[in-house]
């Protein structure tokens, strides 16, 4: 298995981040990124500084935010086949490339000056199909175990509905990025639930997909909390925004700057 070797190199990397000096990655600062709440924002800036020297590197061969976007989204499409037929680690790695490509497409894009709402547009967009292959991929795996479906479903459901929120809030002038279960955490754990599924189950004799369906449960109940959140948020802000308005409206100062307008 390719896991625990790779397991031990991060390791290593990440003693070596720390013995630098762990430094925070400035793009994810200026974004106020987060990974699990805080909980896991060294592992986010040592992944950042990780990834820095392939973007310097595709930068300087010319590879565009636009390469990286369709990249991501053929690895994320992949993602989903090879978890629907079992091959849990190939489908791990993929939503590992598959995230590594979605941060890449964004810091080409900031660091070349190219950034745009279409490129926004596109990576979003890619982003929920990528998510849907990969759930129902997890669908098509623990189809005929009990609650499968249902668990796959709800993950699938849940990040969609956390995505909705932001998206819409944004269209009505509130932006709301917090929660503890975004995409970063999301893929995050689907990832080790793949590559770590069948190791734990040969280690600890539990059934296969066990780790999976744990995932899998964990999500869909945490995108709950989070979607549960953002929406509560963005409504208070909006109720804000709108008495704010009416008393604006209403206010003596603003009725004589009117008249005066209209005289």
């Amino acid at each position: 298995m390719i896991f625990p070797i790779v397991l031990g190199i991060a390791l290593l990397s990440m003693v070596v981040y720390a013995i630098r000096g762990p430094k925070q990655d400035a793009d994810q600062k200026k974004k106020s990124g987060q990974l699990f709440l805080g909980a896991g924002d060294f592992l986010l800036h040592w992944f950042m500084w990780v990834v820095d020297p392939v973007t310097r590197v595709s930068v300087r061969f010319g590879l565009t935010p636009d390469f990286y976007n369709y990249v991501g989204l053929a690895l994320g499409v992949g993602s989903g086949f090879f978890i629907a037929n079992g091959q849990l680690e190939a489908g791990g790695w993929a939503i590992a490339l598959c995230g590594m490509a979605d941060i890449l497409d964004g810091r080409i894009a900031r660091l070349t000056g190219v950034a745009s709402d279409f490129g926004d547009f596109i990576d979003s967009t890619f982003d929920r199909y990528v998510e849907i292959a990969a759930c129902l991929g997890f669908l098509v795996l623990l189809s005929d175990r009990p609650w499968g479906p249902f668990l796959a479903a709800s993950a699938m459901a849940g990040s969609l509905v956390v995505s909705y929120t932001r998206a819409r809030g944004e269209v009505s002038g509130v932006l709301c990025t917090g929660g503890l279960m975004q995409r970063g955490e999301r893929m995050v754990l689907s990832c080790l639930g793949c590559l770590s599924d069948g190791l734990a189950s040969s280690l600890f004799g539990w059934p296969r997909y066990t780790v999976i369906v744990w995932i899998l449960g964990a999500i869909g109940v945490t995108t709950l909390i989070t979607a549960t959140h953002r929406t509560v948020w963005i409504a208070r802000r909006l109720k804000e925004k709108e008495r704010e308005a009416r008393l604006r409206a209403g206010s003596p100062a603003v009725a004589e700057a009117a008249a005066g307008r209209a005289a």
